[in-house]
């Protein structure tokens, strides 16, 4: 070792400490370091994601149940054997899961504690694990340990004894990954793992775990943590990294998170480093592109008021600024949804999330909106915000969209429309003139309704209300489908098919790809030949239905062979009286005098197919029947 520090102090050059040797461990290389005089370099910056990583329960927000469930299991010793961790993004699922591990094995200062929901955070165990370099708690990232084959090496694990903590705890990562054939070979261990092994897996997309795995594990799930305490978090955070950032700008970051944690962290660390230490509201919104949010409440009130050009200025004037078109359409669809709530309930504009400013500008604005205003508002900023990211011009559309939701704002419900007619038409009957006049009963009047005239001659208005036809009243008669008669067997189907102009595609499927197993009233099993359609049976259901205004079944053998179709049959039957007319003594004749002559159709007459097989004076039962075909001459 003295050799080797000798070699590195000649090999460096003055005034620079040697790196020390992959082979040298830290205390051996620090008398090297110490015999020279170069300055140590500076850490390397950690991210504040990882830097304020919670290493306890306590230091967990939003988590409250999770931690609560497994207090008392600690407490009372029921301890699962599997857990389930499952949540959006930057939760805290692997985190939790480091921390669970903790717990279960942790010692205490003095050596002699045993599972806990506070671990100590300084014994061998707790700070190895925090570390991640316990040879008793193994990581494995299912996203790119997919296989059986790892699976399989995890399990050879299993029965060994852990080395020197309590439990062997295998955390699993995105296990969702994992393939089925690895679900398959970790159930049997996941069922009955020996009793110094836990495991516990973290995922996002907890619908892909298979339930077989999923009814071995205790679940918890990890909910979005609320505005309010991601904003409270974050501030606290700030302060110990003594940048000065305004309220507002840490709400607008804790809702940009979507309740993930590290997603917000790392808003906050790009904040505090444009910021340069001092991170102000309009910055944050830079940062972010997003627009004031005074400026989303005035374009949506201009717009709603149909104030259209002013409407246009603001959204120009916020994209020169460099707004999204998508993002401010977002934000109004936000407002939308928050408004609804205020209208219903005034109580949420108290929300401690919400800033004194939007808490009165909603309040006023959801003061003067109707419900159907809103509610249309929320369909037309939904699908406008769907156009506008994938129009070629975001801005334009953008502002048609503000265009139709402005017209369409003006425009009264229907339920306004009705009550606005009928009370019209109440009018106008009370306005009618009395008795017998020019409007009134009798044959002297127009070609309007006759009024009934009651109590000696004077008119009632109820009586001319009523006998005005009311255009919302009776519903317009709709001449009644003519359905065609039910089908008795297969090819009955065939032949209706084929009678209609647009199911006669379909009718040639069903005569040449249908081999039918089973047929019906109603219901058809068939296999389907090479070429047929694939979805043959969908467009055969919806074809007969609108025919017989029955409710039809047709379903896909895939173990019956199924008779020929329809076409190889009608073949079948050709060849067949081929084969008897060519046993005709007549034909036999003929085709003997014509040696190159062939049978090539055969045909009764018609009203004669009945008659078929019946010999005529001649002998023959095909007089005036077959064609022949050749090069001979009769």
């Amino acid at each position: 070792m003295t050799d080797q520090i000798e070699t590195a102090s000649q090999d460096t050059p003055e005034g620079e400490a040697p790196a020390p040797d992959a082979a040298t461990s830290p205390s051996d290389a620090a008398p090297a370091a110490s015999a020279t005089k170069a300055v140590a370099p500076k850490s390397e910056y950690q991210v504040l994601a990882l830097k304020y990583r919670p290493k306890t329960f306590d230091e967990l927000i939003g988590h409250g149940p999770m931690v609560k469930t497994l207090s008392n299991a600690l407490e009372s010793g029921r301890l699962a054997h599997a857990f389930v961790l499952t949540g959006v993004r930057g939760i805290g699922k692997t985190t939790t899961a480091r921390i669970i591990a903790r717990a279960l094995n942790c010692i205490g200062p003095d050596g002699n504690g045993g599972p806990t929901i506070e671990p100590c955070g300084v014994c061998e165990h707790c700070r190895a694990i925090a570390e991640d370099r316990h040879v008793d708690v193994l990581e494995m990232d299912a996203a790119s340990r997919t296989g059986v084959d790892d699976i399989r090496e995890l399990i050879e694990g299993v029965r060994y004894r852990p080395t020197s903590a309590r439990y062997k705890i295998y955390i699993i990562d995105e296990v969702h990954m994992l393939s089925k054939s690895a679900f398959n070979a970790l159930l049997k261990t996941l069922e009955e793992p020996p009793e110094h092994v836990k495991f516990i897996f973290a995922t996002t997309e907890i619908r892909k775990i298979p339930i077989t795995v999923l009814s071995r594990c205790q679940r918890f799930d990890l909910r979005r943590v609320q505005i309010d305490e991601l904003s409270a978090h974050y501030t606290r955070i700030a302060g110990l990294e003594h940048a000065d950032i305004e309220e507002e700008a840490v709400a607008l970051i804790a809702r940009a998170a979507d309740g993930s944690v590290r997603d917000g962290m790392s808003l906050l660390d790009q904040a505090i480093s444009h910021g340069a230490g001092k991170v102000t509201t309009q910055q944050v919104r830079d940062m972010l592109g997003l627009s004031d949010r005074s400026r989303i409440f005035d374009l949506f009130d201009f717009t709603m008021k149909g104030e259209i050009n002013e409407a246009l200025e603001l959204l120009s004037a916020q994209y020169a600024l460099g707004g999204d078109p998508a993002v401010m359409l977002q934000d109004m669809l936000d407002l939308t949804h928050w408004l609804t709530r205020v209208k219903l309930s005034p109580d949420a504009a108290n929300d401690p999330g919400v800033s004194q400013i939007e808490r009165e500008r909603g309040k006023e604005i959801a003061a003067k909106l109707a419900m159907p205003q809103l509610t249309r508002a929320w369909q037309m900023l939904l699908k406008g915000l769907e156009e506008t990211r994938i129009a070629p011009s975001p801005i334009q559309a953008a502002e048609m969209i503000l265009i139709r939701l402005a017209y369409a704002a003006e425009m009264p419900s229907p339920g306004d429309l009705i009550k606005k007619l009928r009370s019209d038409m109440a009018n106008t009957g009370a306005n009618a003139p009395q008795g017998g006049g020019n409007g009134g009963g009798g044959n002297g009047g127009g070609p309007g309704p006759r009024m009934q005239v009651v109590n000696g001659g004077g008119g009632s208005a109820a009586a001319v209300a009523q006998s005005r036809p009311d255009p919302l009243g009776a519903p317009e008669q709709v001449e009644q489908p003519v359905y065609a008669k039910m089908p008795e067997s297969f090819v009955e189907v065939a032949d209706l098919l084929a009678k209609d102009r647009e199911t006669t595609g379909i009718a040639m499927q069903v005569k040449n790809y249908m081999h039918l197993v089973k047929f019906e009233p109603g219901r058809i099993e068939f296999r389907p030949a090479r070429g047929a359609r694939s979805d043959l049976s969908t467009q055969l259901i919806k074809a007969m239905n609108s025919l017989t205004g029955q409710r039809w079944l047709v379903s896909v053998s895939e173990r019956e062979e199924g008779a020929p179709t329809l076409k190889e049959q009608e073949l079948e039957a050709l060849e067949q009286r081929k084969a008897d007319a060519s046993h005709d003594p007549l034909v036999k004749a003929i085709i003997e005098g014509l040696p190159k002559a062939k049978i090539v159709a055969v045909h009764l007459p018609p009203g004669q197919e009945e008659t078929a097989g019946e010999e005529d004076e001649s002998g023959s039962v095909y007089d005036d029947a077959f064609y022949l075909e050749g090069d001979d001459e009769l």
